[in-house]
């Protein structure tokens, strides 16, 4: 099996499963509750918190543990929102997000909130004029993700939150740094807000985190027991936390090694398809080297990511969450319909092989031209 399709999810690794299984084994108490079993697990239950939080440079009482990056973002998006509206209904989102900011957008719009979406440049990249201009004294979030999920675009966070700020310093900026986060450096202080998830940095799914800057007002959005934290009450998930405390510290030993090692891979792979006419490469200078997104002119990318299955190599459509559907990422570039309704996207890891990405190209090679065949043949 070849798998490409890191950028979807990534196995769990051993080191991350072991620790979450120590965790289930040892600490069976609830951190919440006061006899000596619940001590042991709150205290397991800090330490991991607090490794997270010097990951970050951040405060634990900044942190949220969340079901994932889409409860993450609801959180930023609605919480943020709700706590503010008294100064503004007015939100300003990039054109290069994941779906579920714009479903969460839909939702805001119905409770009279009015959305702006800012334009790029052919590179991908947030068009600074732009975003001055829809900047506004009643903007009370802007919300823009660090890397986009189907091609990579990386954007420059820390001047984008200089350019809010200068317009309006009462705005605060949300970033989703599911994919940035493990493959490139981040930095949670150039932003007020952040998601992110563990199923992405090879740790278990079904635990996220919401970054929230102690200076932003917020409305919780779940009410309920539990000391703990008061913006997802409950009992804590304490293995899946110590699992995801894991993988980030793994996630970013060499993280600058680990991506030259990828872009090298990258490279490999976009001179290789370069030379196919019935094929674009969606990959601009500002995207990272994990996520080659490409389009094709006359092939369905359904068809192909099928026949690719047959020789058990995994890639994907766009996103896992809107596969069969127009990549709005790709149309936001290159404002290319077609182009943007063939698309297939190549996610690699620092785990990806030379050989595997050898065999991708063979595999590759026989199926376009078997394909290619049949088209002229109709």
């Amino acid at each position: 099996m070849i798998y490409l399709d890191y950028s979807a999810t990534t196995p769990v690794s051993y080191d991350v499963l072991e620790s979450y299984l120590q965790a289930t084994k040892d600490f069976p108490g609830n951190a919440n509750s006061i006899h000596s079993l619940g001590v042991k697990s709150k205290t397991l239950l800090n330490s991991a918190t607090k490794q997270i939080a010097s990951l970050f440079n951040v405060l634990e009482s900044e942190l949220t543990f969340t079901s994932g990056a889409t409860m993450s973002n609801n959180y930023a998006l609605i919480g943020t929102c709700l706590a503010n509206m008294k100064f503004g209904n007015h939100l300003i989102v990039s054109k290069l997000e994941h779906p579920s900011i714009y479903q969460i957008c839909n939702y805001l719009e119905s409770l009279g909130f009015e959305i702006s979406y800012v334009d790029n440049n052919e590179d991908g990249l947030v068009d600074f004029e732009d975003l001055k201009r829809l900047i506004r004294k009643d903007t009370i979030l802007v919300s823009i993700c660090a890397v986009n999920s189907e091609t990579g675009a990386r954007q420059p966070l820390k001047m984008i939150r200089q350019i809010i700020k200068k317009e309006n310093p009462y705005t605060f900026l949300h970033s989703d740094m599911t994919q940035a986060i493990g493959k490139v450096s981040v930095n949670f202080h150039d932003v007020d807000l952040a998601s992110c998830t563990a199923h992405k940095i090879f740790g278990p799914k079904g635990i996220g985190l919401f970054y929230k800057n102690s200076k932003v007002p917020f409305t919780p959005l779940i009410y309920g027991t539990g000391k703990w934290n008061n913006l997802n009450p409950g009992t804590p998930a304490l293995p899946l936390v110590v699992a995801f405390a894991k993988a980030l510290r793994l996630a970013m030993q060499d993280i600058d090694k680990r991506e030259n090692f990828v872009s090298r891979l990258n490279d490999r792979i976009v001179r290789e398809l370069e030379r196919y006419d019935g094929v674009w490469i969606n990959h601009t200078k500002i995207c990272i080297p994990h996520m080659l997104n490409i389009s094709f002119k006359n092939i369905k990318s359904e068809t192909f990511l099928h026949a690719l299955e047959e020789y058990e190599i995994y890639v994907s459509t766009n996103t896992a969450c809107s596969s069969k559907e127009l990549s709005t990422s790709v149309m936001a570039i290159y404002n290319d319909k077609k182009r943007a309704s063939s698309t297939l996207r190549i996610s690699l890891s620092y785990l990806t092989t030379t050989d595997e990405v050898n065999k991708f190209l063979n595999c590759f090679r026989v199926i376009y031209e078997k394909l290619e065949g049949l088209k002229k043949e109709d």
